[in-house]
């Protein structure tokens, strides 16, 4: 068969991967490289060049099995790497890395401070407590249980919302609607719900972009870089893309892209793909690669993998800044940060790239619109992969992108799969 495939990002590469072998596959990218929120930059600081990431960063073999199993597949290299979590606060002047002692209580004054033992003792009771939410079925928001359960407004605003704004590059009014169980679902999927016992975390050696390198030096892919498309059409037995290239037509197509763009592409959606995918929002975050420090935290000892920024402004959002140093473990002196929605506050003199990404958000809506993956999937030749699926992170992706291969396989007629079978023997 012809298969299209929409986008780049690890669902599109993954489906593009798996299906290169057996049928002939046409993967369309918008943008100027493959890889989508696996983007790494070749920049040079202090006279050496390195290779750093600003979307896809981490993963390990427990929480992402599919991808460690590609990784190995094509031998892309990887090193240990650090998850440290620090937060500074604006508002309080309270700074902390919740690594080690020395770290957590890097300002001494915390000692003899009720309020940041409270704050610990709040931590303990969550992660003992928060677990009891996953018999639940539907339950409350994240905001309604903090509220619930008398949180303290420090665990709250200084360790719980950072955290969470980090991981998911949402604003805090965002993090509070999400549903409370799908929030502690996830931590503790990921073992962030014990202090002790996590699986070690990992990155690519050189940068992300490098398993990206890896299948396109393997697959038999026709690869349309800088080819948007405009528009999808269905037809009787098959596909009509609309792209800047002109007019084709496919067997199948796989929409990789967002669920937002994967509707605005459709001509003729339907019903349950419109309410299906338009139920899923996005939160569009500009991203900073600098060597600003001012954004790290005050005290060194404060400094780690994952920084969080309350700011004094109780209206505004949290925000995050990776220290890509700590994170790559890239050389030199000079750290390199990349900073999501604080733009103003960095040096113009010391950024390096500026850039835009789309996070799904996590809301309720999103979550019940997950539930529905099935009911769109084949219909009328037409496949939707991508994180939005799951969780949001890579993982996500790519399980998106292995069910839906899985599920074409199913449903590509027995003289086609005969076909191919005799044409690769």
């Amino acid at each position: 068969m012809r298969i299209a495939i929409i986008g780049s990002g690890i669902a599109g590469l993954a489906s593009a991967w798996w299906l290169h072998g057996e049928h002939q596959v046409t993967l369309f990218e918008a943008n100027d490289y493959l890889g989508g929120h696996t983007h790494t930059h070749d920049v040079e600081v202090d006279g050496v060049r390195m290779a750093v990431d600003t979307g896809f960063i981490v993963f390990n073999a427990l929480h992402y099995p599919l991808l460690t199993a590609l990784f190995d597949e094509l031998g892309v290299a990887s090193k240990p790497t650090t998850m440290s979590f620090s937060m500074h606060s604006a508002r309080s002047g309270v700074e902390y890395n919740a690594t080690s002692l020395d770290g957590l209580f890097c300002q001494r004054r915390n000692l003899a401070s009720p309020r940041f033992w409270g704050m610990l003792a709040d931590l303990r009771r969550f992660y003992r407590d928060a677990p009891s939410l996953l018999s639940e079925p539907e339950g409350p928001s994240l905001g309604q249980y903090l509220l619930r359960q008398r949180y303290g407004e420090a665990f709250v605003e200084e360790h719980l919302l950072p955290m969470a704004s980090a991981l998911w590059s949402s604003p805090t009014a965002t993090i509070m609607d999400f549903p409370a169980r799908y929030l502690v679902q996830f931590m503790a999927n990921h073992q962030m719900l014990q202090a002790t016992g996590r699986a070690p975390w990992r990155v690519v050696e050189g940068g992300s972009a490098r398993y990206v390198e890896a299948l396109r030096r393997r697959w038999q892919v026709e690869e349309r870089l800088r080819c948007a498309v405009n528009r999808i059409e269905r037809l009787a037995h098959g596909v009509r893309v609309h792209s800047v290239v002109g007019i084709e037509d496919f067997d199948q197509v796989i929409l990789a892209c967002h669920s937002d763009q994967a509707l605005a592409l459709l001509a003729d959606a339907d019903r349950s793909e419109r309410e299906v995918l338009g139920a899923i929002r996005y939160q569009r975050n500009e991203v900073v690669l600098h060597t600003d420090a001012t954004l790290l935290p005050r005290n060194r000892k404060a400094w780690a993998a994952w920084n969080a920024h309350v700011p004094d402004d109780r209206s505004a959002a949290c925000t995050v800044s990776y220290c890509m140093s700590l994170l790559q473990g890239l050389p030199g002196d000079t750290p390199l940060i990349v900073t999501l929605n604080r733009s103003d506050a960095i040096d113009p003199a010391k950024v390096l790239r500026r850039l835009q990404y789309a996070h799904p958000v996590h809301d309720g809506s999103a979550v019940r619109a997950q539930q529905h993956w099935g009911e769109l999937q084949g219909r009328r030749n037409t496949w939707f992969a991508g994180a939005y699926w799951g969780w949001g992170f890579h993982e996500d992706g790519i399980r998106s992108a292995r069910r839906v291969v899985d599920a074409l396989r199913c449903h590509t007629p027995l003289r086609t799969q005969q076909h191919h079978a005799e044409a690769i023997a």
